[in-house]
């Protein structure tokens, strides 16, 4: 096989900087904190989160739905753990941590939230992929599901990376 033609070795992220990832997103924003949200993967084309229902997340005390600020907020998170991802993906060459320290100028600068149904379970899981990768912007689109697996909610954005 030419070197044209060979597939390119999929990338595996150190542990060091998954465990960066990890703590960004779950203990130095302290906002997901607040929100509950844990990390369950990173990949370079996927990231999954969880969120568990709790009182102070309730939106309508009647039915016991998650607040949409929480979806909305949730899904920017994921977004932008997306492309910390891709980002991460395609400077391998560097370290852990000066891949991690790539991170400190990603922003928001569009999001959009759909809501298909209300937000209710017992937990949710969240989803994000990276769309495009550019030097300057990168697009992204989520998703928010029950713990049924049912689609509540879907989101895109668009983040500025330098």
């Amino acid at each position: 096989m030419s070197p044209r033609t060979a597939a390119a070795a999929p990338v595996v992220f150190e542990p060091e900087f998954i465990i960066g990832v990890t703590k960004i997103f779950e203990e130095m924003i302290v906002f997901n904190r607040i929100l509950g949200l844990k990390v369950t993967s990173i990949a370079p084309t996927k990231v999954t989160a969880r969120i568990d229902m709790r009182n102070d997340l309730v939106g309508h005390y009647a039915y016991n739905r998650v607040h949409g600020g929480v979806i909305s907020a949730g899904l920017d998170a994921m977004g932008g753990m997306a492309v910390m991802a891709a980002i991460g993906a395609r400077h391998m060459d560097e370290t852990p941590a000066q891949r991690l320290h790539r991170f400190a100028k990603l922003g928001t600068i569009d999001l959009r939230v759909d809501y298909l149904r209300p937000g209710i379970g017992e937990w949710f899981e969240l989803r994000a992929e990276v769309m495009r990768l550019g030097s300057r912007v990168a697009s992204t689109r989520m998703e928010f599901l029950g713990s049924d697996g049912k689609l509540l909610s879907t989101g895109s954005a668009a983040y500025i990376v330098s």
